[in-house]
């Protein structure tokens, strides 16, 4: 990718660009591998009661901003691969005026009613006395995190897939790590995991804004105003997708502040802070989705505009592609659950039966490849509203069904149920509407030998169990990957492996 915008007409698309953008993005996405393996010292540094209130805190910094951004994010991805500088530039601009904005009025009213807000959020008696310090604190996360959502969103808007990965990986979150540990070493508690959050947020906000310049002109962005109708045509669009964007934020983060408000004191605390770990866990598959809905939103905004009927094409690749890399993974993530919730403190092995679930929810999503960001970006702007109602209707009756007898683990029956339906449901409506079909011969293909080997993979595990703990999860671990390859050589057509480009050739798969 260079380092200059982009102009012209759109080429069309291919499975190189579509291996390639989902690569780097994969890259950029691995800040969730990275905190899979922060979130154990965070628990051990501070406690899991502690880590539930940074959650809970977290989680509504999330859907705050998912509301305020109105799929700026999202939008971006429409427009400006289709726009001209003037109005690419007049496009960012406005997303940063609409989402940043009205983030900082709200940051600045949380500030104000800190004390009102600590009494809402169920914490252990050592952290309600700083409950409206950090809250006065962690308020200002919010329009960091707006900005850097659209900054990084107008770079991937360009085909810019990669200049994320220092961000999210390095500065966001090993920077996070490095801030925590150095915070608690200086004897800060609670406050201490909320003060490096907010710190390496304000790192990487800073960076994002070098990247926009990079991607963009500065002095363009403050002056460009574009054509007449632009900004209806930009704040439609995200509106539009809003309902979607916000429902998928709701899935992931909601969940952990209704534990917390529905249960009280530490054990509120430690209910949202053990769906927190679960969550992470079981997002390790969700790398690979993102992967393909980063890259495909501006992808499939320049095939439609290029060629629609080519959109068939890059949808089926990346199904197959997405199958192949997800079962075997979720397999994977299933047998080695205990393993990992070892390393977290003690209390963190109850997680166990909700991270099982939530992987299972993740792997049923991959099974239909990126269906969601296709319908999304290809014109059809009532049916992300549809998906995302019904969705939060099924997580809502399953909730109320198995939560008040089952918890935490009820909840994630629910999710699952809820975000599954979702992915199937836009899977369903492109093959209505534009005749993709998610599953076709090479799909069967790729998820039969896909099962058969997560089902070599459990085997293995059998055997394996006689070593037991750790010797057995990294030899699972050590196995995968020849398992992996294996089932790349298998289930996936020549054409597919072509496409993966150089690295395909390297490892002999093409």
């Amino acid at each position: 990718m260079t380092d200059t915008p982009r102009t012209g007409e759109p080429p069309a698309v291919t499975r190189h660009d579509v291996a390639r953008g989902a690569g780097l993005a994969a890259l950029a996405r691995l800040g969730a591998l990275i905190e899979v393996v922060a979130q154990p010292a965070y628990t051990w540094l501070f406690g899991v009661a502690t880590y539930g209130v940074y959650t809970v805190l977290w989680a509504a910094v999330n859907i705050v901003e998912n509301i305020v951004d109105l799929s700026m994010t999202q939008a971006l991805q429409r427009v400006v691969p289709a726009a001209d500088e003037d109005n690419a530039h007049a496009a960012v601009r406005l997303a940063l005026i609409v989402s940043v904005g009205p983030a900082l009025l709200i940051a600045a009213l949380a500030t104000l009613a800190a004390e009102p807000l600590a009494a809402l959020v169920s914490a252990a008696p050592a952290d309600r006395a700083q409950l409206p310090l950090a809250i006065t604190l962690f308020a200002w996360a919010l329009p960091l995190w707006t900005f850097v959502e659209v900054a990084t969103s107008a770079a991937r808007a360009r085909r810019a897939f990669g200049p994320e990965i220092r961000l999210r990986i390095f500065w966001e979150q090993v920077g996070r790590l490095a801030l925590a540990v150095l915070l608690f070493a200086l004897g800060l508690d609670s406050l201490g995991l909320l003060a490096a959050h907010l710190g390496s947020l304000a790192l990487t906000a800073l960076l994002s804004a070098r990247l926009l310049a990079r991607y963009y002109d500065p002095a363009r962005l403050l002056s460009a105003r574009g054509v007449p109708g632009l900004a209806a045509n930009l704040l439609g669009s995200g509106i539009a997708l809003l309902p979607s964007a916000v429902s998928r934020r709701l899935f992931n983060d909601l969940p952990a502040i209704l534990l917390n408000l529905a249960l009280p004191g530490a054990q509120g605390a430690v209910a949202a802070g053990l769906f927190g770990i679960a969550r992470k866990i079981a997002s390790i598959p969700l790398i690979v989705r993102q992967a393909f809905q980063y890259v495909l939103a501006p992808l499939a905004t320049a095939q439609a505009a290029h060629d629609r009927a080519g959109m068939r094409e890059i949808y089926g690749f990346a199904t197959r592609l997405s199958i192949v890399l997800v079962v075997p993974l979720s397999a994977l993530l299933m047998l080695i659950a205990a393993d990992m919730l070892r390393l977290f403190a003690p209390e963190a092995m109850a997680a166990l039966p909700l991270v099982t679930i939530l992987v299972l929810g993740r792997a049923g999503e991959a099974l239909v490849g990126p269906a969601t960001p296709i319908v999304e970006m290809t014109g059809h702007r009532l049916l992300p509203l549809v998906n995302s109602l019904a969705g939060l209707a099924l997580w809502a009756l399953i909730g109320w069904w198995l939560v008040p007898a089952m918890g935490a683990t009820g909840m994630a029956w629910a999710v699952s149920a809820g975000t599954v339906l979702i992915a199937w449901a836009a899977t369903v409506e492109l093959r209505l509407s534009d005749g993709l079909a998610a599953f076709d011969g090479a799909a069967w293909r790729a998820l039969g030998v896909a099962i058969g080997a997560s089902g070599l993979l459990w085997a293995l595990g059998g055997l394996l169990a006689l070593t037991g703990g750790a010797p057995r999860a990294i030899g699972l671990v050590l196995l995968f990957w020849p398992l992996l390859w294996l089932t790349l050589r298998l289930g996936l057509p020549a054409a597919d492996r072509a496409g993966l480009g150089k690295g395909a050739r390297r490892l002999r798969l093409a």
